[in-house]
C-alpha cells in the first residue's frame, strides 16, 4: 500500500550549470579597475550633464540638431557633457559640447548600434567599459542634470535608472528632462494613469520627477533655475559609494 506522504514520488534531478568558468572570481578585478579608471577621469571633469538618447538617430533629424543645440547651451552655462560616446544623439550631444569647446565625455561601450566612439570626444574623456553596471555609475554620479531625448531600451533603462534613485533618496533631487513631448507622452500617460491611476505603484509626485519640453532653451532655463540658488560648493557628485 502506497504511503501519502510522497516517499514514492521520483527524485527531482538538481540543475546544474552547463559551464561554469573558474576565472569568473577574478572578474571582480577588471570591474575595479574599471571603476577606479573611471573614478580618476570623472573626477577631474567636473559638473555635467548627462544627455541620453537613439544610437539610431541620423544627423539630419530635428532631435538630433536639438540635442546639439542642448549641449551647446550647456557648455555656455559652464557644464560638460555626458553622453555613451556612440552615434546618434549621443554623437549630437558630444559635438555640440566639443564645437562650444566644451567638456565632451563618452562612456563607450560595444553594442550593435554603438560600434566604436565618435570623434566629438576629448582624448581625456574617452572611456571604454566592459560592464555595463560600472558604465551606468558613471553616466549618474558625475551628472547634475539629465536629458532624455527619444531612444529605445536603453535610452528607457538609463532613465528609469535615474527616476528610481531620486525616488528612493539614494541621490538628491535633480532635473530629469524628457525632451520630445510627442514621443514620450504615450509613456507618461501610461505612469499617470494606469501605473499611478489604476495599480498605484507608484506615487502621484513620483511623475513629477520628470519635466516634458520641445525647446532646448527651456531644458537650460529649467536646470539653471533648479540651481540658481545653490552655492559652487553644494554641486558635488550624485553619491558616495
Amino acid at each position: 500500500m502506497k504511503s501519502g506522504n510522497g516517499a514514492n514520488k521520483p527524485k527531482v534531478r538538481k540543475k546544474q550549470w552547463h559551464v561554469l568558468k573558474g576565472q569568473n572570481s577574478w572578474t571582480l578585478f577588471k570591474v575595479i579597475s574599471e571603476i577606479v579608471n573611471g573614478f580618476e577621469t570623472m573626477n577631474a571633469v567636473g559638473p555635467c550633464v548627462s544627455i541620453f538618447g537613439s544610437a539610431r538617430t541620423e544627423e539630419d533629424d530635428p532631435y538630433y540638431k536639438a540635442a546639439e543645440e542642448v549641449a551647446r547651451l550647456l557648455v555656455g552655462q559652464g557644464f560638460g557633457v555626458i553622453t555613451g560616446g556612440g552615434p546618434g544623439i549621443m554623437e549630437a550631444g558630444n559635438r555640440g559640447a566639443y564645437n562650444a569647446k566644451g567638456v565632451s565625455v563618452g562612456l563607450g561601450i560595444n553594442l550593435p548600434f554603438e560600434v566604436g566612439i565618435n570623434k566629438y570626444i576629448g582624448s581625456q574623456t574617452n572611456l571604454h567599459h566592459r560592464y555595463f553596471f560600472v558604465r551606468k555609475v558613471m553616466f549618474v554620479k558625475y551628472a547634475q542634470a539629465f536629458v532624455a531625448f527619444p531612444g529605445g531600451y536603453g535610452t528607457f533603462d538609463e532613465l528609469f535608472e535615474v527616476l528610481t534613485l531620486v525616488q528612493t533618496k539614494t541621490i538628491k533631487p535633480i532635473p530629469i528632462i524628457l525632451f520630445g513631448s510627442e514621443y514620450w507622452s504615450g509613456m507618461l500617460d501610461w505612469l499617470k494613469n494606469t501605473v499611478y491611476g489604476q495599480c498605484e505603484n507608484i506615487n502621484e509626485e513620483d511623475i513629477d520627477l520628470m519635466m516634458v519640453t520641445d525647446d532646448p532653451k527651456e531644458v537650460i532655463r529649467h536646470i539653471c533655475y533648479f540651481y540658481e540658488n545653490e552655492k559652487k560648493e553644494r554641486l558635488q557628485p550624485n553619491y558616495d559609494l
